[in-house]
């Protein structure tokens, strides 16, 4: 399923904000590493709907791959 290209950019400016906060980082460095991370291509490619989860969700799934390979 797609999601609407807007709501879609909406919802990464939430995650990305909320991952920022959670794992004490700038928006910048926030948003380059969610552009490169494995859940920005999840959910840019539909997989499992991924776009239908919390931001809460996303956000931790986030702060869980930026600690394994910051770790």
């Amino acid at each position: 399923m797609n999601a609407n290209a807007t709501l879609l950019q909406m919802k990464y400016a939430r995650v990305v904000s909320l991952f920022a906060k959670q794992a004490d980082i700038t928006l910048s460095d926030a948003l380059t590493f969610f552009y490169h991370s494995n859940l920005y291509q999840l959910v840019k490619n539909g997989v499992s709907d991924m776009h239908c989860m919390s931001d809460a969700y996303l956000a931790e799934d986030l702060q869980e791959e930026y600690a394994e390979q910051n770790g």
